[in-house]
């Protein structure tokens, strides 16, 4: 008797299971459209707001390659890809002044490497951080307020 009540006792436990996750796991429904006037609330405002245009980002098209020198010797390669974070529609700003970019951001690059950032743990929080907003600054005096952020996408170190 047991043996033929237990399959079905298994698959009522696995129905209440997946009926209780489906009801605590269900989409929250869609708020009414501003066109649906009985469905608002006459008390409440509509929101006059424009919806927030994400930015856009802007690959560099090349890594830079910066070298860590110790006792005038190079110790160490680091290569990092920059991504520019940028108003929508002024990537070609950013293309068109390019090739400034990158000398204001190897300069920044080279101080960093000269400051000793780029030994130890270079990849430290705290480090990236002072490194990203030194090269915004930099590509701020280049385009202005285009820029909002400077990403780096991918950064590695070879030592020698």
């Amino acid at each position: 008797m047991i043996r033929k009540l237990l399959p079905v006792l298994l698959a009522l436990v696995g129905l209440s299971i997946g009926a209780g996750a489906g009801l605590i796991l269900r989409p929250v429904p869609e708020p009414p459209l501003a066109g649906d006037a009985a469905e608002a609330p006459a008390a409440e405002p509509q929101d006059a707001a424009e919806p927030e245009v994400p930015p856009e980002y802007v690959k560099l098209n090349n890594q830079f390659v910066v070298p860590v020198m110790e006792d005038g010797k190079v110790i160490s390669m680091v290569i990092l890809s920059l991504s520019l974070e940028i108003e929508p529609g002024k990537s070609q700003d950013v293309y068109a002044r390019e090739p400034k970019l990158r000398d204001v951001f190897l300069q920044v690059l080279f101080d960093h490497a000269n400051a000793g950032g780029f030994q130890g743990s270079f990849t430290d929080g705290s480090n990236l951080v002072l490194l990203r907003r030194a090269l915004h600054e930099a590509s701020m005096s280049v385009i202005g307020e285009v820029v909002k952020d400077v990403l780096i996408s991918d950064i590695a170190r070879q030592d020698s």
